[in-house]
């Protein structure tokens, strides 16, 4: 398959693990590296702004069913934006190649510590 097709069925897909809290992002960034060709900076953009609709349409659902912690709120946005712009800067100085394993290497990390984690 090539052309929007298989773009298009792994942004839904991506978006259905979204919705169950999987990180479909992080899915989407390997597809687009993996699979698509993309560079590493430009599937995070691309990346970014998928997460813009995926998140709007969630979040309604999860305010009305209460899973939103509401004091949480204004600190974990003033953080998130002051981490999100060190990591912009940081991604655009980095090479792409030191960005890729960062990147690799933080998804071995998640994934070891959700294999060996205890409930």
């Amino acid at each position: 398959m090539t052309g929007w097709l298989p773009a298009l069925l792994a942004g839904a897909a991506c978006g259905v693990l979204s919705a169950f809290g999987v990180g479909g992002g992080s899915l989407l960034l390997i597809y687009m590296t993996s699979f698509a060709g993309l560079s590493q900076t430009a599937a995070q953009g691309i990346n970014l702004l998928y997460f813009l609709p995926t998140a709007g349409a969630a979040l309604p659902t999860h305010f009305r069913n209460g899973y939103v912690e509401k004091a949480a709120l204004a600190p974990a946005i003033l953080a998130g934006l002051a981490g999100t712009a060190l990591a912009a800067w940081a991604a655009t100085s980095l090479d792409a190649q030191v960005l890729r394993r960062c990147f690799g290497v933080f998804l071995l990390l998640i994934g070891l510590r959700e294999l060996l984690r205890r409930d």
